[in-house]
């Protein structure tokens, strides 16, 4: 641990000197690497894997979905809570884009195609959005109370980087299934920890 927290100081030192700037030691982190295990394996991707308890101050991030095709896309995004998506149509016909969730309730008016419509996401939770112009049309976006949460890939893989050392539970979420048991992780600075998420229908 030692070894690797003064590597961590040498390269940072050298690249701010390299710089011609002055600064205390930046903090490297750490890195969850995993993957999710399911007997249903189409519901391996657009998985959110996430820490629930990582303590800091929260940095709001701007992100945009898409509507194309009559579809969401990305059809899951995760963000920290105050962070704003930009709803873009880029179909050739109108859209609304809305949410009767609990914990974010909009709705956009009819718009036309190429325009973006900004919403701020201010308390933590699963938003569902629809389009009521297009019942087929859902997605999701999830709000969590850090930055410290990913999108599964189509095979369940995925990763967290510089999650700063500690012990957390790490959770998931999914559209059809859920996580079996609670799991905890332990981050090490400077080092990559594997972790296994299972996930199973609700009534299993």
């Amino acid at each position: 641990m030692l070894k690797t927290s003064t590597s961590c100081f040498i390269k940072t030192a050298f690249l701010f000197t390299s710089l011609g700037f002055i600064t205390s030691p930046a903090f490297c982190g750490g890195t969850i690497s995993g993957t999710i295990n399911t007997d249903l394996a189409k519901y391996k991707g657009n998985a959110v894997v996430y820490l629930t308890d990582v303590k800091g101050t929260v940095h709001p991030e701007h992100k945009s979905i898409d509507q194309q095709s009559l579809t969401f896309i990305p059809k899951v995004t995760t963000i920290p809570v105050g962070s704003t998506i930009d709803f873009t149509n880029n179909d050739k016909v109108y859209h609304n884009v809305n949410s009767t969730s609990a914990s974010n309730k909009f709705s956009l008016d009819t718009y036309d195609p190429g325009t973006p419509k900004p919403i701020i996401f201010e308390k933590e939770g699963v938003v569902q959005i629809l389009c009521k112009v297009h019942p087929e049309m859902s997605g999701w976006v999830i709000v969590t109370k850090n930055k410290y949460a990913t999108v599964t890939e189509h095979d369940g893989k995925f990763t967290i980087a510089n999650v700063p050392a500690g012990t957390y539970e790490i959770a998931a979420w999914s559209e059809k299934l859920k996580q079996q048991h609670k799991k905890t992780v332990t981050v090490a600075e400077g080092q990559t920890v594997p972790v296994v998420i299972t996930l199973v229908e609700p009534s299993a």
